[in-house]
């Protein structure tokens, strides 16, 4: 229960945070090109607290009951009657550029909280994790390339990389855009080659949920060797043998490159007869198993009763340890790049998904969000602050969609009565905010089941 308050808790305080900056972009541009705002909202529904401004606007400003959005209310003639000396403050009687602006300044003041997100992060250091490779699949993509354990990823598509994360972005990037991810190399030895991952044609596979790495048959460091840490009592493991401490090789002829691929490898044979190579203190040994079977969700699956090790070796992790820090004129433009790549990477992922060439399994709803909103909270301030940015420039771009109801469709309409040289009609109004409802309805449902589907499996 602990771990769901607190994702509850990091959910509300992210929403709030993100839709106060989106809110307050409306506002502050608002009031600069002397639109009157009356009331700025965070939170939606009756006002918990409330304050008015002073003279002239006495704007209200209200935190509201339900904290899962906000709004600015300005003075329009279309809603309320508007005395004839605030005529030319009312938002349907100013210039349709400065109306543009207002609704523009939403989005781009959450591109602006992640620009600043990431100036601050650079400053202080961004811990990572070297882009080593822990394991490669045997008969994988990226063992035919010839990508060994131990290597590091120095650049991928000409682009250097210091740590997984970056890495993992510059190989989204790639795949959207070429049937090959192009890879500089570095050996253990300190020698470098480039070599090509083979992706055509893979992009929706690849592009699942957690599909990226083992599609391409390698796993990230640090990775659990395959070495059994303790034995079950009255156990597959313990009848046929095996020891704590043993290390497997082998699997009926498949070479074993860690822990994971391992367990893989038993929970897909329930009740089937499997012949280990094993490492016992220097010496190789041929270890017959029948694999036992456990019934998980409905469908039997293998298990022979052997645990892992727990943790990995001190020394093992801080060889891996990475810190991204710049001093803090050189973090702004880093800031921006960094912006910038997110926003570019999220772009090109909705317009693939829109042709179904990116699966759209990778839309997430609240109930995720709010799941890595309580992993990066506890993660500290700086996992915190990542999370932040990263659903705020998915704020910003989502907003810039021409839906009615979102920024991007009141843009859209501004844009039509500046070419039609006069405001849309009551009806095209009201037909535009019935597909704007529906398509949200639409959207917030398919994140719902994407959410409810990582929960309770498909």
């Amino acid at each position: 229960m602990s771990n769901i308050g607190s994702s509850i808790l990091a959910f509300v305080v992210a929403i709030g945070v993100l839709v106060s900056v989106h809110e307050f972009g409306h506002f502050w541009v608002a009031r600069r090109l002397g639109f009157k705002v009356l009331r700025f909202s965070i939170g939606f529904g009756r006002p918990l607290v409330r304050w008015e401004g002073g003279a002239p606007d006495h704007t209200e400003y209200w935190l509201s009951a339900i904290p899962l959005g906000g709004y600015v209310k300005m003075l329009d003639e279309r809603e309320t009657p508007v005395a004839d000396v605030e005529h030319d403050r009312a938002f349907n009687n100013r210039p349709i550029w400065q109306r543009i602006l207002v609704l523009l300044a939403g989005p781009a003041f959450n591109f602006l909280f992640a620009i600043v997100a990431y100036w601050a992060m650079f400053s202080t250091g961004v811990p990572g994790i070297k882009p080593v490779i822990g394991a490669v699949i045997e008969g994988s993509v990226a063992a035919r390339a010839g990508i060994k354990p131990n290597d590091e990823i120095e650049a991928v598509g000409g682009r250097p990389v210091e740590t997984w994360e970056g890495a993992t972005l510059a190989i989204f990037g790639e795949l959207l855009e070429q049937s090959r991810i192009d890879l500089k190399i570095r050996e253990p030895s300190g020698d470098t080659r480039s070599v090509s991952l083979d992706v055509r044609g893979r992009a929706a596979e690849l592009t699942e949920p957690s599909a990226l790495y083992t599609g391409l048959g390698l796993r990230p460091a640090p990775v659990l060797p395959a070495i059994i840490a303790a034995i079950t009592p009255d156990s597959a493991a313990e009848q046929a043998g095996l020891k704590a401490g043993d290390e497997v090789l082998r699997a009926d002829d498949h070479k074993i490159a860690d822990w994971e691929q391992w367990v893989d490898y038993i929970r897909k044979r329930p009740g089937a007869n499997v012949t280990l190579e094993i490492r016992r203190d220097n010496e190789t040994l041929i270890v017959p198993v029948t694999v036992g079977t456990v019934e998980e969700k409905g469908a039997a699956v293998g298990r022979i009763g052997a645990q892992r090790l727990t943790e990995l070796p001190a020394a093992t992790i801080d060889r891996l340890r990475a810190e991204q820090r710049y001093g803090v004129l050189e973090s702004l433009p880093r800031g921006i790049e960094k912006t910038w790549q997110m926003t570019s990477l999220t772009v090109r992922m909705i317009g693939h998904m829109i042709v179904g060439q990116v699966s759209l399994k990778n839309m997430s709803g609240p109930i995720t969000i709010a799941a890595v909103a309580g992993d990066s909270a506890q993660a500290g301030f700086s996992a915190f602050l990542n999370f932040l940015a990263v659903v705020s420039i998915s704020l910003g771009i989502i907003n810039l969609v021409p839906v009615p109801l979102l920024d991007g469709g009141q843009v859209l309409y501004q844009v039509v009565e500046w070419i039609k040289g006069s405001p849309l009609s009551e009806r095209a109004l009201a037909v535009g905010q019935q597909i704007g409802v529906f398509f949200l309805i639409v959207l917030m449902s398919f994140v719902f089941y994407n959410d409810l589907t990582r929960i309770f499996g498909s």
